[in-house]
């Protein structure tokens, strides 16, 4: 379809989205919030252990598990501590900006008869230049014909609610940008996994990344640059420190102040013990072959964008926002760097991004129709945004402590209705819907879930309802990755090269979820994943997709409340995490 539609078809499309929105209830929680009570119940660790969790100390049917998890949140073995998740640390409410910029004094006009996209990113820059606010754009049907551009920290592209504001995107990345090809080789297309047509990204970042694109060299696309070369050493740890712990000791703390915003980088030794330790140290991690696993080794140094709360120069200690996510062993180098200047507290809000339709693109050959990117973003939030016939929806790619907040998918079917990939870290995604594709998948095409890879760690998805999809990781060894509450109708399949490693890392948890359909696979885990909780979810089987463990020996998985995800408590792992600090 070209950039020329009629006014008719476009104000049809958009009542019919802003009713779907309605039935699907924009503006109210999706599915049933956390007992609160039986989150903050006192407990012991330990009990004896029934089938469905009750019987047990601190409270009817509280979960052992959680028991332990209380008496050491921050180093239990299996569950990880994901307590301050999301837009800063966990926040359940986002800033009011004030209005700075109305869209259509800019130009863009609500009836679908022009493109809008020059109009709306000169308002987004005019908010921008102003130090932040909100650019407004009111209720209708805005045209855009290229990519939305949000690169500007404290400013909020907001509609009048995604039932009432529609962006009806007519062109792909691929147009518009041009080819991306994979930089591990092959004849992938990267637009099945990288940018949105709403794009927010720092504005230097985003054009570095797509100056390189049209030049055909294929960037890395995180924290540090396009060849992983731009930052330098702020200081190096002088001691050891362990996972859990919030208050580090340096060489030299000349260089931080309160507040900055870091690196920790964990640098891999020759025999791959870093990458050992994020798969907990189990036994057989120990005979895993790393060397051929290229794909994840490049991934590596890790690196985990940090907040400084607090310096004490005198014994050069250094405490951080949150507590560290691996040990930092001085095999591995630690260190704090510099990074990419992220964008921070800028917001999408109240927005449905209607994308043309067309039919799926054959597996790994996307064009590029995609929907929301946040990429060297932190502290930064969706909300009340639906994404409706994307090749991909929502896209975490090098995301830090960001909010996704009731999303939806919709339409003709997605590749990766969510993607969280390239050391992504701490974001949560809540209130979210994946509802079932309005048209048949086409030959060819592959459907994956809520996808998280690339060693990206304390992510949360929570309170979700998939129609269809599955609890996808792309290889790449995530690590203490959380999914609670959830309802899935289990029907997709997993992805990831053979070249990206093991299909998990430590400390997954699963927690609360009922699978509609009894399919077992990448739901339980506690058979493939090391050191993960499997807790509270339905009586599954094997059929489909069937994987067997990357490692040998002992995994040491825990589950329990196999088959009652009903007798659960707490109901949400993540709300109840929050509810202790």
């Amino acid at each position: 379809m070209g950039t020329e539609i009629g006014r008719r078809q476009l104000l049809g499309g958009a009542m019919g989205l802003a009713a779907g929105a309605t039935l699907l209830g924009a503006g109210a929680p999706l599915l049933t919030a956390t007992d609160a009570a039986a989150a903050a119940a006192p407990g012991m660790p330990g009990g004896t252990r029934t089938p469905g969790g009750t019987g047990t100390p601190g409270g009817p049917g509280t979960s052992a598990l959680w028991r332990e998890f209380r008496a050491q949140p921050y180093t239990h073995p299996q569950i990880p501590y994901v307590g301050r998740a999301g837009y800063l640390g966990g926040r359940t409410s986002f800033p009011r900006l004030p209005v700075v910029a109305d869209v259509r004094a800019f130009g863009a006009r609500p009836d679908g008869s022009a493109d809008a996209a020059p109009a709306i990113n000169r308002a987004i820059a005019a908010a921008g230049r102003r130090g932040g606010g909100t650019v407004l754009v009111p209720p209708g049907t805005y045209r855009v014909d290229d990519v939305i551009r949000l690169g500007y920290d404290n400013v909020v592209l907001r509609g009048a609610g995604s039932g009432r504001t529609t962006l009806h995107a007519t062109r792909n990345l691929t147009e518009l940008i041009g080819p991306y090809g994979s930089r591990y080789g092959g004849n992938k297309s990267s637009w099945s996994w990288a940018g949105g047509l709403i794009w927010v990204c720092p504005d230097a970042r985003r054009r570095s990344l797509t100056d390189a694109i049209r030049a055909q060299a294929w960037p890395f696309e995180g924290w540090t640059g396009n060849r992983r070369d731009e930052w330098h050493t702020l200081t190096d740890f002088a001691a050891p420190a362990r996972r859990g712990d919030w208050t580090v000791t340096v060489g030299d703390p000349s260089a931080l102040r309160r507040g900055d915003r870091v690196l920790l980088q964990l640098t891999d030794d020759d025999g791959h013990s870093l990458l050992a330790h994020m798969a907990g140290d189990v036994e057989g991690a120990a005979d895993y072959v790393w060397t051929d696993k290229t794909k994840l080794t490049s991934y590596v140094p890790y690196e985990w964008p940090c907040r400084v709360v607090a310096v004490d120069r005198r014994r050069r200690r250094v405490t951080l926002d949150r507590p560290l996510p691996l040990d930092a062993r001085p095999v591995w180098k630690p260190r704090f760097t510099t990074l990419v200047r992220p964008v921070t507290g800028s917001g999408v809000e109240g927005i449905t991004l209607d994308v043309v339709e067309t039919p799926q693109a054959q597996h790994l050959l996307d064009k590029g129709y995609n929907g929301v990117a946040l990429q060297c973003a932190w502290d930064c939030w969706v909300d009340d945004v639906t994404v409706n016939n994307v090749d991909n929806g929502f896209l975490l790619v090098a995301a830090k402590a960001c909010t996704l907040r009731r999303t939806r998918v919709t339409g003709r079917g997605s590749h990766h209705p969510y993607c969280c990939r390239e050391g992504s870290h701490d974001n949560l995604v809540e209130d979210f819907v994946l509802v079932q594709r309005t048209v048949p998948a086409p030959a060819g095409t592959q459907l994956h879930g809520i996808n998280v890879e690339g060693l990206s760690s304390y992510n949360v998805w929570s309170r979700g309802r998939m129609e269809m999809g599955t609890f996808d990781t792309h290889r790449g060894m995530p690590f203490a990755n959380v999914r609670t509450e959830i309802t899935v109708d289990n029907t997709g399949s997993h992805g990831g090269d053979a070249s990206a490693g093991p299909l998990y890392g430590a400390r997954f948890a699963h927690w609360n979820v009922t699978v509609t359909n009894q399919r077992a696979g990448c739901v339980k885990i506690d058979d493939i994943a090391p050191y993960s909780a499997t807790v509270g979810i339905s009586e599954v089987r094997q059929f489909g997709q069937i994987d067997v463990p990357d490692f040998t020996g002992p995994l040491h998985s825990r589950i329990e409340s196999y088959g009652h995800p009903e007798a659960v408590h707490p109901r949400n792992l993540y709300e109840a995490q929050r509810a202790l600090r």
